[in-house]
């Protein structure tokens, strides 16, 4: 994993890796698939030649950037309803699926170790929950020494898809949430301080005792940072792991979803990880470049066939192959390259 540093200069892959060539291959958006996108993007260089520019700036931004035109694709993990895909001129599909990890940053605390609840976690970002020590978290990990030191909420900044799917999870997990927070890209936080993107969000909580935040699990990985164990829908508790993602994707009905719009968080199954996201790409039907359209699509199938061990190692969800081949056929009817 010596390709993602564990700072990233604002999030622009490197020149060296991802240099644009040939049709100038370019796209922006979400951080979650960053790692595993700039993994295919080396690969795919070494075995063909040609790079792909992707900054790696949120999938608020990400979208808006689609939607101007000044990218060849978008990313973002907060999926596009059919209706707004229609309006903008976009084909939309997911590209891989991965997951969203809380972390801590508590002494003598091991990766999943410290046991939440989709409510505690709630009720952390609500601001009602301020100590390691309370009683609800005590509850939950009668065997892990906790300090009475307050907790540093560090939230993202950005808009972000990985913020769509952790407040989406919250929603469903907490009625207080729902009610006077909500789910989005961005919402109003309660408490918090703020970090661009996974990166910042993972720096933050690296670098402050007593933190908690919530990243992409590769961010986790690379950052030696300590995840939780989850209570999922279920009741059980689980750790972030291939099974336990792979468990929470396999029923995900792709096919009956207008634009691939499917929403993978507090899926039922003793072993579901309750924060499983798909990540997606947005391409125009009608692309100002149809070279460059054209020299997308190629990288996308090459990643579909020959990414997914990739995927794999970096602890990411490649797509069922009945999917993919939804997916070619989306291709095919809709973007005019």
């Amino acid at each position: 994993m010596k390709f993602l540093k564990a700072t990233l200069a604002a999030g622009v892959l490197a020149a060296t890796a991802l240099s644009a060539h040939a049709a100038d291959i370019t796209g922006a958006g979400a951080t979650f698939p960053f790692p595993i996108y700039s993994k295919w993007a080396d690969a795919y260089k070494k075995e063909t030649g040609n790079g792909l520019n992707y900054q790696s700036i949120g999938s608020g931004a990400g979208i808006k950037q689609i939607q101007a035109k000044t990218v060849t694709f978008g990313a973002t993990d907060a999926p596009l309803k059919a209706e707004q895909l229609e309006k903008d001129g976009l084909v939309q599909w997911p590209q891989v699926m991965g997951a969203i990890v809380p972390v801590v940053n508590v002494e003598g605390v091991k990766a999943g170790e410290l046991v939440l609840t989709g409510e505690t976690l709630a009720d952390i970002y609500l601001g009602k929950i301020t100590k390691w020590d309370d009683a609800a978290i005590k509850k939950l990990n009668p065997s892990v020494t906790l300090p009475s030191s307050a907790i540093t909420v560090v939230r993202r900044s950005d808009g972000s898809g990985t913020t769509f799917n952790f407040t989406d999870y919250l929603s469903k997990a907490s009625a207080d949430w729902k009610s006077k927070v909500g789910f989005g890209t961005a919402v109003e936080w309660p408490v918090g301080v703020g970090a661009k993107g996974n990166e910042g969000v993972a720096g933050n909580v690296g670098q402050t005792k007593n933190a908690i935040g919530y990243v992409e699990y590769a961010y986790a990985k690379q950052n030696k940072l300590t995840y939780t164990a989850l209570v999922n829908k279920a009741g059980k508790t689980v750790k972030p792991t291939m099974a336990s993602f792979q468990a929470a994707a396999a029923n995900a009905e792709w096919a009956k979803a207008p634009g691939y719009h499917v929403i993978l968080t507090d899926q039922p199954g003793d072993q579901s990880w309750p924060i499983t996201a798909a990540t997606f790409i947005l391409m125009h039907k009608q692309p100002t470049d149809k070279a460059a359209a054209a020299e997308a699509i190629k990288f996308f199938t090459w990643a579909f066939e020959k990414g997914d061990k990739a995927a794999e190692e970096l602890d990411y969800i490649p797509m069922p192959t009945s999917v993919v081949d939804l997916i070619k056929k989306t291709w095919s009817a809709d973007i005019k390259s």
